[in-house]
């Protein structure tokens, strides 16, 4: 997709653009891609700031990090770009200590267990990434994305395959471990969504729109981060 938007960017020539990727684009593999389709296209035409964030600096209860892109017209509005400072502080994890400075941050990212409300088992931790609706098998109604993912959500006692609608019908259908099931919502709160965020349809549908979708807190502070450097004198 990555031609396609340089190819709107040229023809529109807007005052600022924000693209956003999975974290493998920054390795070396894909180096020449990032030079040759992106940078090489617009650098001429616009400064662009290349940098990494995760969701879960930003409140959201999953580890989940993206490559930005964030491209400006001016080079004194580009100049006044900062990337996001982190909002929150992860939730440590047992026997972690934390420093003073940290133990007085207004704010700390939940595990997933403690974020979905769920009981205290003695182990909590982010949620692994949740896995987009635009790989793997179709229609699929899981949101494990890795080996390593699986053993995370076992670890955290939540079964990530067959995600119900919403949570009476995921109830009905006790995962044969025993483990909670996730639905929908629970997905969503997982992915930063707002709780009366309107989002219908077949259950594979949404799970691939939250899957795909840019985690909303994160996405806010890159939103504010741009705003203030366009509007500031």
């Amino acid at each position: 997709m990555f031609p396609q938007f340089v190819r709107a960017v040229e023809a529109i020539m807007p005052r600022v653009f924000v693209a956003e990727n999975v974290p493998g684009l920054a390795t070396k593999r894909f180096a020449p891609y990032i030079e040759k389709t992106i940078l090489a296209s617009l650098q001429g035409k616009y400064t662009i700031r290349v940098f990494m964030l995760d969701a879960s600096s930003f409140g959201v209860p999953q580890r989940r990090r993206r490559l930005w892109f964030v491209g400006f017209k001016s080079q004194r509005e580009a100049a006044r770009f900062s990337s996001p400072i982190p909002t929150h502080l992860v939730e440590p994890k047992e026997g972690q200590n934390l420093t003073l400075t940290e133990l007085q941050h207004p704010a700390v990212t939940m595990g997933a267990r403690k974020a979905l409300g769920l009981s205290d088992i003695g182990y909590d931790a982010l949620a692994p990434t949740i896995r987009s609706g635009f790989s793997g098998p179709r229609h699929t109604t899981s949101v494990v994305n890795s080996v390593t993912s699986l053993k995370q959500w076992q670890m955290l006692k939540i079964w990530p395959h067959g995600v119900a609608e919403d949570r009476r019908k995921a109830a009905a259908f006790v995962a044969q471990n025993g483990h909670f099931r996730l639905s929908i919502p629970d997905c969503m709160l997982l992915q930063g969504f707002p709780a009366d965020w309107p989002l219908k349809g077949a259950v594979y549908r949404s799970l691939g729109l939250i899957g795909n979708s840019v985690a909303p807190p994160m996405a806010y502070q890159v939103a504010l981060a741009v705003a203030h450097s366009l509007l500031a004198r």
